[in-house]
């Protein structure tokens, strides 16, 4: 059934029509259509453009429908028609007869793809939302799980200063709090009621939009017809939150694949989450993490695709705009996965306690905490830093480390230092000084671990 054509006089070219139809695509966007249609059909009612025995029908053939969907996903497979719009109707109008005819009266595909688009895209939000969650839970167990394990810090990926490994992970809470909150955001812009708006100059018929906006759960109408249409704003936010998400994500597969490693060693990851190799037998692989770094790339893909289609589209509504929902579909259904592998990562990754120990104690790590001792003993830090690297030099030449260098060895550099010097050097001490808010010390780990929880408690 087209929803056009009283102005051709002859039939669309086929390879054009399969080129033109989106029905494969966005059939998944069909119980938010028929929502929808339900939600227009009683404004129509309300306004004296159905009856109420036309509106029932509607409804009933609008939930017919919907449960045959249910029911028969399949159903959807190989269907003919233009797009999901163009489905619900021709099915309508099979159901119900000429009746189903009324129900576009004042509404045009433009405004029922922006409702539909922004109610799937609510729903897509909060179970982005609800994923990354439950991610967070997961890092936050297993930062309680290891609270007094120590590893190195890096910079430059060059060992830099220790840390606890639960303040490591926090570090990872925070930038995936940061995404769910930035998908918060996102939900407040995309929860605009676009009905009534018409092809965009607006409906020319008593459309209640007010009505329409509390029975469909907006919080707020679009204040342009013109923009209301052409607008996809809120799904640039939705992608770009989603490639940030990504970036974080990457971020974390990448430390986690150096850290498994055989040359780092200090994480083993489960087998539930690697793979083999078809050649090499004692091959454990990292599968799921570099899936995860390489499903990133994806979806920057996605982002300047869509902001490619948007940049120069004259207003209001363009054919173009076709091709946002596979980038929508495919920027969450990729976004989700990952989080979710993510998530059985975080769940069975172990930590190798005694590797940790071992990194910790080589290659002067507690080299700042020298520069900090002696700048309590009233040397500027300038010089402290200079003289601290030459007693690291000569540690090197050496082959000892700094909390092994004799009490007479640190004396011939600075009579500063006093014996004092090996409980400053000690790696216990080293995280402890680092007593900050924010900082690396166990008492603030444990504050920022009950912080999390808290967060983490909101909403739930």
């Amino acid at each position: 059934m087209k929803t056009w054509g009283g102005r051709f006089t002859e039939h669309m070219d086929s390879v054009f029509e399969r080129f033109n139809n989106s029905f494969d695509t966005d059939q998944r966007l069909i119980f938010e259509d028929i929502e929808g249609s339900m939600a227009y059909a009683s404004t129509l009612e309300r306004a004296g453009i159905l009856s109420p025995e036309e509106l029932k029908q509607i409804g009933k053939g609008l939930a017919d429908i919907k449960k045959r969907v249910e029911k028969d996903p399949g159903w959807l497979s190989g269907q003919k028609d233009e797009d999901v719009h163009s489905f619900v109707e021709a099915r309508l109008h099979e159901i119900v007869g000429d009746v189903a005819l009324k129900l576009h009266t004042g509404w045009c595909r433009n405004d029922q793809l922006s409702l539909d688009t922004r109610l799937c895209l609510k729903r897509a939000i909060i179970r982005v939302q609800v994923q990354i969650k439950s991610l967070n839970r997961s890092i936050l167990n297993l930062s309680k799980t290891h609270l007094d394990v120590i590893i190195p810090g890096y910079t430059h990926l060059r060992k830099a200063q220790p840390v606890l490994f639960s303040h490591y992970l926090l570090a990872y809470f925070e930038m995936f709090q940061r995404d769910y909150d930035r998908f918060d955001d996102c939900f407040r812009r995309t929860d605009f009621m676009p009905l009534g708006s018409g092809a965009l100059a607006g409906s020319g018929f008593p459309v209640d939009r007010e009505a329409l906006r509390k029975e469909l759960g907006f919080a707020q109408l679009t204040r342009n017809s013109v923009d209301a249409v052409s607008d996809r704003d809120y799904l640039v936010e939705f992608v770009s939150g989603a490639a940030l998400t990504l970036v974080h994500l990457s971020r974390l597969a990448e430390d986690f694949i150096i850290y498994s490693s055989t040359e780092f060693g200090l994480l083993e990851l489960s087998d539930t989450v690697t793979t083999g190799s078809s050649l090499m037998p004692q091959k454990k692989n990292p599968d799921s993490l570099e899936l995860i770094r390489g499903k990133a790339g994806r979806v920057f893909g996605h982002l300047m695709s869509l902001l490619t289609l948007l940049k120069g589209l004259p207003m209001a509504y363009n054919k173009d705009l076709q091709e946002d929902k596979e980038i929508l579909f495919d920027t969450l259904d990729t976004l989700v996965e990952c989080l979710q592998v993510a998530e059985t990562v975080a769940k069975t990754t172990n930590v190798n306690r005694t590797v940790a120990r071992e990194c910790v104690q080589r290659d002067f790590l507690n080299a700042t905490d020298l520069a900090d001792y002696l700048v309590g003993k009233g040397l500027p830090f300038r010089k402290a830093h200079e003289l601290v690297g030459k007693i690291v030099l000569h540690c090197e030449a050496h082959k000892i480390p700094l909390d092994a260098l004799p009490l007479a060895e640190f004396q011939s550099f600075s009579e500063l230092i006093g014996d004092d010097v090996y409980t400053a050097l000690s790696l216990e001490n080293c995280i402890q000084s680092r007593s900050v808010v924010g900082g690396t010390a166990r008492s603030r780990v444990l504050e920022a671990i009950e912080e999390a929880e808290k967060r983490l408690a909101i909403g739930e």
